[in-house]
């Protein structure tokens, strides 16, 4: 009985420490998220988003991004309120969410401070769609923080955001999308 005991309690300690050890994260919960979707002869068009939750699983690569979609500030409140209304309909959409893994990382990536591009493969669900995304992710540990940072397009039709006729010629096709974070591990 008392080794069974033993086994039993030396094999809840293992669980207990490898599970430390899978769950090594650094998060941040004020990423910044800016798009332009501006054609060039009609007022710019763009938007940030300062409170987007990141997560980075240091030893499986995994990151996952949430943004509330109402949480983007445009330069006009108009065009704020079209975006959530009309385009984005943001009470029946409120989230934009990527998860992924980066390849090729590899949790000895962040304990020397250097800087390195990644592409994180997973999907991006926005507007209710889910779409397979490859988008380079670049890692920069400085100290005791990583900087994370990405530039990649998206297209509105394929997550069936529908741009009215009238005003589709003053909206692009291919909207950029910038996120940039400062990660601090989790404790």
């Amino acid at each position: 009985m008392k080794t069974i005991l033993f086994c039993f309690s030396f094999v809840l300690l293992m669980a207990n420490s490898s599970s430390d050890v899978i769950t090594e994260r650094f998060q941040t919960r004020t990423g910044t998220i800016t798009f332009q979707a501006s054609v060039d002869t009609f007022e710019p068009i763009e938007a940030i988003n300062k409170s987007t939750t990141i997560v980075l699983d240091v030893n499986s690569g995994d990151l996952a991004a949430l943004a509330l979609v109402n949480g983007f500030r445009f330069p006009n409140a108009l065009m704020q309120e079209h975006f959530n209304e009309n385009y984005l309909e943001s009470d029946d959409h409120p989230k934009a969410i990527i998860k992924g893994k980066l390849s090729g990382f590899k949790a000895t990536a962040i304990t020397q401070n250097i800087s390195k591009t990644y592409i994180l493969d997973g999907t991006l669900k926005l507007h209710g769609i889910t779409q397979n995304i490859s988008i380079p992710i670049n890692i920069n540990r400085t100290g005791k923080s990583i900087q994370l940072s990405s530039d990649f397009v998206i297209k509105p039709q394929d997550y069936k955001i529908e741009i009215p006729k009238i005003v589709s010629d003053k909206i692009a096709d291919e909207v950029l999308v910038s996120v940039k974070a400062e990660l601090f591990k989790n404790y």
